[in-house]
């Protein structure tokens, strides 16, 4: 695993030779921090750097907010997705994380599986959803 010089807030990161770049933004006008309301969206794009066709599987994420409150979120794909990178392709996805504090953080991984079967996890590093005032 290889991390990449980013934003202080965004992460990049390549696990054999797949690179997961992710930019995360606060969306004010979808919040309302006086109910405890702050919503964020994150651009992933996934490069495959390697020289083999891979499938994404599924996601694991563990978001952590302000007040120390861990969610574990677990699923198949992304964005209703499994999409294949041949060497040299990229995947390019948006998705959304509610808060009820005005920051917190993410990181997570992806399993991979190659084209004879065989799966293999790479590393989404730790990203900052950070609101206002912060």
């Amino acid at each position: 695993m290889t991390q990449v010089a980013h934003s202080c807030r965004g992460s990049a990161c390549e696990t054999h030779g797949i690179l997961v770049t992710v930019e995360p933004r606060y969306l004010p006008s979808h919040s309302d921090p006086a109910t405890g309301r702050y919503l964020f969206n994150y651009r992933i794009e996934i490069m495959n750097n390697g020289t083999e066709r891979v499938r994404l599987r599924s996601r694991r994420w563990t978001i952590v907010d302000a007040d120390g409150e861990r969610h574990e979120v677990q699923g198949m794909g992304v964005v209703g997705h499994n999409p294949v990178l041949g060497p040299g392709e990229k995947f390019e996805y948006s998705s959304f994380a509610p808060l009820q504090t005005q920051w917190g953080t993410m990181e997570g991984a992806y399993v991979m599986q190659r084209e004879d079967g065989t799966t293999f996890e790479i590393s989404v590093q730790r990203f900052y959803l950070v609101g206002p005032h912060q």
